[in-house]
């Protein structure tokens, strides 16, 4: 009895310090230097990418060509160095179609940097837009990968499972833990989101299902970059009424999508293809708070701080190895495409009678900015900066946000990830978020104005 009272004891400080300093790393919004409102591993990215500003797209291209170089090698050759790692397994074993991924992705950036070829490849509004967010991620990575562990290992996770399963599974078919996941996208950054998502799926924590709902409805973009939306399109006087829209729209997707295709047909599977443990959502004995908490208590008496280091260090190689080429591969075509051909125009123009039927002002200038919205995010908001009705703009901000799935970023992430996606489901998902979300951003628009 004594043994285990002292355990306990001991497990608790390796509960809350670890979790106390995760939570305020990426979840506490604190001001930046420039007055925005931001978190403090945005804080500790941004300084890292002023100190290494003039080295930093060399960096960016250097992990991009050991991606494609080892990708390479492992395809063709498997050594038995790069069997024998389990780390260089996971880095560089891939399929022939990634492989080609990793090699658009430093050919584009490289033609980026040096700007050799086709200005409308790496010209300030597509190629160098896409490298400028790449060069950005090198920093966010680190920290994020690094220092993510403080939220995953130590007992967090399932103190608000216990916690948020009751609310989280009957709305949104998730479990409880998920929570976590959507505060840290909700106050931190969307990619944020995506790394805790698809760590969690990794290790057997959410089924194929889960995973693929949580990567594309709960990854919601940060505080500050609406605050930046709204900058765009003069919306400062409508904080509470834009984020509170946001808000409305952004729950309502959230209970519809993980009941409807494709989304609804993914198998509630886990990673190595066993069921969902039923045992997850019985009802337990004994009051919640106290199953929340002994619940991380029992988790936080296992970590391992060493091994924790050695997590978090293996998150950053495969972030950068993985993810970083596929951004600037995948974004910078989606942007292209926006800026030098009329396609997201002709896609937007069925949208003109919906608008019309909605009485929505300038219905004809706002349907080109419906769709546009899935290569990145700021986009619809920069080209209605002329919208002349303030409604009309509003109604585009909020859209832009709830879509959610931008390949600029999160949808290259989201490729590049454990999770079971595919561009397709991508497609479909924000097709439908669009379709769902806009009728109710348009009634609160008529209700604010």
């Amino acid at each position: 009895m004594a043994m285990a009272t002292t355990r306990t004891a001991r497990a608790v400080p390796r509960f809350l310090i670890p979790s106390l300093i995760g939570v305020a790393l990426f979840m506490v919004p604190v001001p930046s230097p420039d007055g925005s409102i931001t978190i403090p591993v945005a804080i500790l990215a941004d300084t890292a990418g002023s100190l290494l500003s003039g080295i930093m797209p060399y960096l960016m291209v250097g992990l991009m060509a050991v991606s494609a170089a080892g990708t390479a090698v492992h395809l063709l050759f498997a050594p038995a160095f790069m069997e024998r790692s389990a780390t260089l397994r996971t880095l560089f074993r891939s399929t022939v179609s990634w492989l080609v991924i990793r090699v658009v992705g430093l050919i584009v950036g490289a033609m980026t940097l040096w700007q050799i070829g086709p200005q409308w490849l790496w010209g300030e509004n597509t190629g160098q837009v896409i490298f400028d967010l790449a060069a950005l991620l090198v920093t966010v990575f680190f920290f994020a990968g690094l220092l993510l562990p403080l939220l995953l290992n130590f007992g967090l996770i399932e103190f608000a499972g216990a916690l948020m399963n009751k609310i989280m599974r009957p709305l949104f078919t998730v479990p409880g833990r998920s929570s976590i996941d959507s505060l840290a996208s909700w106050f931190g950054d969307a990619i944020i989101g995506v790394l805790m998502t698809s760590q969690q799926y990794e290790h057997g924590y959410y089924t194929r299902r889960e995973a693929a709902v949580l990567g594309t409805t709960f990854n919601v973009v940060s505080l500050t970059f609406t605050i930046v939306v709204m900058g765009y399109l003069g919306l400062e006087h409508m904080f509470l009424g834009f984020y509170g829209t946001i808000v409305v729209a952004g729950l309502v997707a959230a209970m519809i999508m993980p009941r409807i295709p494709p989304l609804s047909r993914f198998p509630d599977v886990y990673i190595d293809g066993t069921p969902r443990r039923a045992q997850e959502d019985a009802e337990e004995q004994g009051p919640l708070l106290r199953r929340a908490w002994q619940g991380a208590l029992d988790r936080a008496s296992i970590a391992l701080p060493g091994e924790t280091v050695k997590r978090g260090l293996t998150n950053v190689l495969e972030m950068w190895i993985g993810v970083l080429p596929v951004i600037m591969a995948v974004g910078t075509l989606a942007v292209v495409v926006a800026e030098h051909t009329p396609v997201f125009t002709w896609l937007g123009t069925p949208f003109v009678p919906v608008l019309e039927a909605m009485q929505v002002p300038e219905a004809k200038a706002a349907s080109e900015t419906m769709l546009i919205g899935f290569t990145d995010m700021l986009l619809p908001s920069v080209i209605a900066m002329d919208i002349t009705s303030e409604m009309t703009r509003f109604i585009i901000g909020c859209l832009s946000i709830t879509q959610l799935i931008y390949m600029s970023e999160v949808g290259g992430m989201l490729l590049a990830s454990s999770l079971p996606v595919k561009l397709r489901h991508l497609v479909m998902v924000f097709l439908e978020r669009t379709v769902i979300t806009l009728p109710v951003i348009v009634i609160c628009a008529h209700i604010l104005y």
